[in-house]
């Protein structure tokens, strides 16, 4: 039997999600927990690669094994891999797909946040990064709408990245005001970048919002993002920001897939 599983994750103390030798992995954790609950060995297929420090408020993975308590003590077997599971890592639920089901491949959509705010705030620093600059996010969200339609957003891959196209869908792209819980100082100010696209590149929000800040500070022009995304060219564009502060916050599938 194929089964998906709801994580979510702080990134930091982390390699990044998938396993690497001689450093902690958010998949060798879960790996190791549900084999440890399970009776068996179980490797999972997550939904994608984040790197390290990322953070995800919903990830999805898929993993085979043919204990049926994971459908007769859903609450039970959940908490025991809780239990072992370290604190930032928290698995809220197992479900049945079907076999041929793919946490990466069937994904149909994935949103991702990125936080900053404006002023030193000892609450945020942790999953906001701490802009130095004035910014001015009419332009910014300017900028941002070029970036909506079936691109190829290359010119914000990580140099080397392995990946066959450049290629992406991106559904909407845009920055708000926010208001972080439970703390927020009345002389601060909170942005927030969402962006929702069918795939991305190997760090492609953090290199937009390097990009779209550099637009924010009136170094560039907004249309500046029209062109940078014709050039291909990784090194026109922005610095990447650090990935604590960036979260993946959705991840959409068919419903066909989810019928048991």
């Amino acid at each position: 039997m194929r089964f998906f599983a709801s994580i979510s994750y702080n990134g930091s103390g982390f390699s990044g999600w998938q396993i690497q030798q001689n450093a902690p992995s958010i998949q060798g954790q879960v790996q190791g927990a549900l084999s440890a609950v399970l009776g068996e060995k179980i490797e999972v297929t997550g939904a994608g690669r984040t790197d390290a420090g990322v953070n995800a408020s919903f990830f999805t993975v898929h993993f085979d094994s043919g204990d049926s308590r994971l459908l007769a003590e859903h609450d039970r077997i959940v908490y025991k891999i809780n239990a072992i599971l370290p604190t930032g890592i928290r698995l809220s639920r197992i479900y049945r797909v079907r076999d041929d089901a793919h946490a990466r491949f069937d994904a149909t959509g994935r949103t991702y946040c990125y936080y900053i705010h404006h002023g030193k705030d000892p609450f945020a620093s942790h999953f906001s990064w701490q802009c130095r600059y004035g910014l001015d996010l009419e332009a910014m969200n300017r900028g941002a709408a070029f970036l909506t339609g079936i691109k190829d957003f290359s010119c914000f891959q990580k140099t080397g990245s392995a990946a066959v196209s450049g290629i992406c869908g991106v559904r909407s792209a845009s920055w708000s005001r926010y208001t972080p819980m439970p703390v927020s100082l009345p002389d601060v100010q909170y942005s927030v970048f969402t962006i929702t696209a069918n795939r991305f590149l190997r760090n492609m929000v953090r290199a937009i919002v390097g990009s779209l800040v550099e637009v924010g500070r009136g170094r560039r022009s907004p249309e500046w993002i029209a062109g940078l995304i014709e050039s291909r060219d990784r090194n026109a564009a922005g610095q990447s920001v650090p990935g604590h502060a960036l979260f993946l916050t959705g991840i959409e599938y068919p419903e066909n897939i989810m019928n048991f």
